[in-house]
């Protein structure tokens, strides 16, 4: 895939935005399969997120951020259904309570830990992509909302 690929994600009858991606990401996942998943799985894989060049501007200061958000296309998936079973569990569950590739919008989010820059290069422990994902955009981890208070899972 080219760094001139353009994404369009039609949202409605009378909206249609264009995203092109601002680099790839460079891994060792070839293939669906080898990507750990569920809640126990453990990422730790590390690879580098490739900005385009004329963007390396953009990554000023992001030295200064353990962690990082990042949004990505799942360029390999295909279509999309609303309700499906996750590796979890046997149970149907909404597209919007999982992490299936399969979204009206493939969009997914994964953060990383930042292990260093080399110009537009970020090398990362985390990811949880394929080689080749396009990446959307790149954003320093904050949050607000302490850990025991997060609640994962369908049920409890």
């Amino acid at each position: 895939m080219s760094l001139g690929t353009t994404i369009a994600i039609m949202t409605s009858e009378t909206a249609d935005f264009r995203m092109v991606p601002i680099g790839f990401v460079s891994g060792s996942y070839t293939e669906p399969s080898q990507i750990p998943k569920g809640p126990g799985a453990v990422h730790k894989a590390e690879g580098v997120l490739e900005l385009k060049a004329e963007l390396e501007q953009g990554l000023m200061d992001i030295d200064g951020f353990s962690h990082l958000i990042v949004l990505w296309v799942f360029h390999r998936s295909d279509g999309y259904a609303l309700v499906g079973r996750t590796p979890l569990d046997n149970l149907e569950h909404g597209v919007f309570a999982t992490r299936s590739p399969y979204r009206p919008n493939p969009i997914g989010l994964t953060v990383v830990e930042l292990l260093g820059r080399d110009g537009p290069r970020l090398r990362v422990r985390g990811i949880d992509m394929l080689d080749g994902t396009p990446i959307l955009d790149i954003k320093p981890y904050l949050s607000s909302i302490p850990a025991e208070s997060l609640k994962l899972g369908w049920h409890g």
